[in-house]
């Protein structure tokens, strides 16, 4: 079998095992990025925490949390841990946008040159540019994350420690480019890897048993 159709066959399996998941669960795009500068290292319940305080706070605006002080910014997102790095961060992707003009203004720039202006942003790496990219601008970007590494790398795919834009490489020359199977393939990976490929992995209920020869190898 060739890798792209292993790949394929694993999308095909995980779906199949799973369903749609409607990720990033947001109600803007502008929430989707507040929500990947918030996740960083930390789980998705407490940067759902941090986002709703933010919402009562009437902050869910570049321009409104460019107005309050990092101070009370940082006050309003400590579920989400490392909260002063943080807020300097939203306020530096905030300060980023109103350079930029609106969302809609953005999507319609080249991948390639907004991924580029993107990643310099204070705070701003591989991992969250590109799930900016793919969850809130809607460009064909595929997202590489832990459980990612993980999952792949128990299947014999990819090396655990390959470099980020090496693996992105990877995922994007083995599928076809598109934004809603990029979208369901990571949601699935993230599933997945949350609840069965774990650090100590539950091979009895994984869907992807049999596609796996390294059954068993923990953290590996």
């Amino acid at each position: 079998m060739s890798k792209k159709n292993q790949y394929q066959r694993i999308y095909d399996i995980l779906n199949l095992h799973y369903g749609p998941q409607h990720w990033w669960p947001a109600d803007s795009p502008f929430e989707v990025m507040i929500g990947a500068v918030l996740v960083q290292n930390t789980t998705w319940k407490n940067t759902s925490a941090a986002i709703t305080s933010l919402k009562q706070a009437g902050l869910m605006s570049p321009s409104a949390i460019n107005k309050t002080s990092n101070d009370h910014l940082a006050s309003l997102i400590i579920s989400s841990g490392y909260f002063n790095i943080k807020a300097k961060r939203l306020r530096a992707l905030c300060e980023w946008l109103a350079e930029h003009g609106d969302i809609e203004q953005l999507k319609r720039l080249p991948l390639e040159s907004i991924r580029m202006d993107l990643l310099t942003v204070h705070g701003i790496g591989p991992e969250t540019a590109d799930d900016i990219l793919l969850y809130a601008l809607d460009k064909p970007v595929f997202v590489i994350d832990a459980y990612t590494r993980r999952l792949f790398s128990r299947l014999g795919l990819v090396k655990h420690d390959a470099a980020y834009e090496e693996l992105r490489t990877v995922f994007e020359q083995a599928l076809e480019k598109d934004v809603s199977l990029y979208n369901q393939y990571h949601a699935l990976i993230v599933v997945h890897g949350k609840n069965i490929c774990m650090t100590r992995p539950l091979c009895q209920l994984c869907c992807l048993n049999e596609q796996c020869y390294k059954k068993g190898l923990g953290d590996k």
